[in-house]
C-alpha cells in the first residue's frame, strides 16, 4: 500500500494569541526560536487550510524569504504566547490505534477487546469547540474524578471527500500535531454504562504549540505515521517515552478512510491515533491508567499504584528528533477549581 503524501512544503506553523478567538497564524523557524505572523497570506490556520493547495506554496515562499534573510525582523518564539494550532476545530475525531493501550484499557474496564478491533478502527467524536494551548492550565473540578493525561499524535486534514481510499487519504494530511487528550477516569465507566459514549469524562484537549507538515518531519514520517518517541514527564520525573511509530493497528490514512465511508471531512478536521503505547514496559507509559494496570498485573496492591494527577502537578509532553523539539512542548500545571 502506498502511503506517500503529496509533496507539501516543509512548514512549521503556530497560532499566536492576539485577543481574538482564532489567533493569528505565524511561520516558525526550524529551531523553534523565531516566528513571523503572516496576515498577508492567511490570517488564521483555518483560513490557510480552507485553501491549502494555494496557500501552502505561498507560505513556503515566505519561509524561504525568511530563511534567506536570516529571520532578521522576526519575533522570538514563545510557546506561552501560543494558542492551540486550531483553537477551535470543525471536527475532532480520535481513534484507538495502539493495540497495547487497548489491551490494558479493556483490562482496566474489565471488558473484552471488541471482536473487530484489528479490522475496523475504533473512533469517537471529541469536543472540538475549545482546544487549549501548550501552557494553559489543565483545569478539573475535583481530584476525585481521577485526572489522567494521554499523550497522542494527530493529523489535521484538508477537505476529504466521502469514499476516499486509504491511499488517497494520505494526500489530505496537511499537518501533524502533538496533544494531551485529558481523561477523567472516574467518570468514564458510569458514562459508558449508559450506552451513549464519552462526554463529561473528556474535557478540553491541549496541544503543543507547533503544527508541522509531513515534509518537515523528514524520515521520521513514513507509512502515514510519526516514528519518534514522545517523552512524558510528571513533576520533572520521566514517566515514559513510547515510540509513536510502533505497534499501531492502523495508520492515519486508514483511520481517515474509515471516517469518510459515509460522510466527508472538511478542512481543519483533527484526527488522532489514540494514546501512544508500547508493549515493552521499559518504554514507560503515556497515561497514568496504563501504569496502574501494569503495576496491578505485576501484583502491586492498590495502595501502591501511581496516583492520578493532583492540584499543582506539572505535566510536560514533547516529541524529540535527536536534540530537536519537533512540535515544542506541552508544559502545563494541573489546577483543581470547584465548579461554580
Amino acid at each position: 500500500m502506498s502511503t506517500t503524501p503529496i509533496d507539501f512544503p516543509p512548514l512549521r506553523l503556530a497560532t499566536l494569541r492576539d485577543g481574538s478567538r482564532d489567533g493569528s497564524l505565524a511561520l516558525v523557524d526550524a529551531a523553534l526560536l523565531r516566528c513571523m505572523p503572516v496576515p498577508g497570506i492567511a490570517r488564521t490556520l483555518q483560513a490557510a487550510l480552507d485553501d491549502w493547495a494555494a496557500i501552502a506554496p505561498r507560505l513556503a515562499h515566505e519561509l524561504q524569504r525568511l530563511d534567506d534573510d536570516g529571520w532578521q525582523h522576526a519575533q522570538a518564539f514563545d510557546a506561552a504566547a501560543c494558542m492551540a494550532p486550531l483553537p477551535r476545530a470543525f471536527q475532532w475525531a480520535d481513534a484507538s490505534c495502539y493495540r497495547n493501550h487497548a489491551r490494558l484499557m479493556y483490562q482496566w474496564r474489565k471488558e473484552p477487546i471488541p471482536p473487530r478491533y484489528e479490522e475496523e478502527p475504533l473512533v469517537y467524536q471529541g469536543g472540538s469547540d475549545v482546544m487549549l494551548g501548550p501552557c494553559e492550565p489543565l483545569v478539573a473540578t475535583d481530584e476525585a474524578h481521577n485526572i489522567d493525561l494521554e499523550a497522542e499524535i494527530a493529523v489535521i486534514t484538508t477537505d476529504v471527500p466521502m469514499g476516499t481510499s486509504a491511499d488517497d487519504a494520505v494526500n489530505h494530511i496537511a499537518l501533524v500535531v502533538l496533544l494531551n487528550d485529558v481523561s477523567l477516569r472516574a467518570l468514564i465507566p458510569p458514562e459508558l454504562s449508559r450506552g451513549f459514549g464519552f462526554y463529561q469524562s473528556k474535557p478540553a484537549t491541549h496541544f503543543a504549540p507547533v503544527a508541522v507538515t509531513p515534509a518537515a518531519l523528514g524520515g521520521a514520517w513514513r507509512d502515514a505515521t510519526l516514528h519518534l518517541p514522545v517523552t512524558i514527564h510528571v513533576n520533572g520525573e520521566c514517566f515514559g517515552a513510547p515510540n509513536a511509530g510502533e505497534e499501531l493497528v492502523f495508520h492515519f490514512g486508514q483511520v481517515i478512510a474509515h471516517l469518510v465511508q459515509t460522510r466527508s471531512l472538511c478542512a481543519g478536521s483533527i484526527v488522532g491515533a489514540g494514546t501512544i503505547s508500547n508493549a515493552d514496559p521499559a518504554s514507560g507509559n503515556a497515561c497514568i491508567t496504563e501504569a496502574r494496570v501494569r503495576a496491578s498485573l505485576a501484583g502491586k496492591p492498590d495502595s501502591e499504584l501511581r496516583p492520578y494527577l493532583r492540584h499543582g502537578d506539572r505535566v510536560r509532553i514533547e516529541a524529540l528528533d535527536g536534540p530537536r523539539s519537533v512540535f515544542g512542548a506541552i508544559d502545563q500545571v494541573v489546577e483543581v477549581r470547584p465548579a461554580g
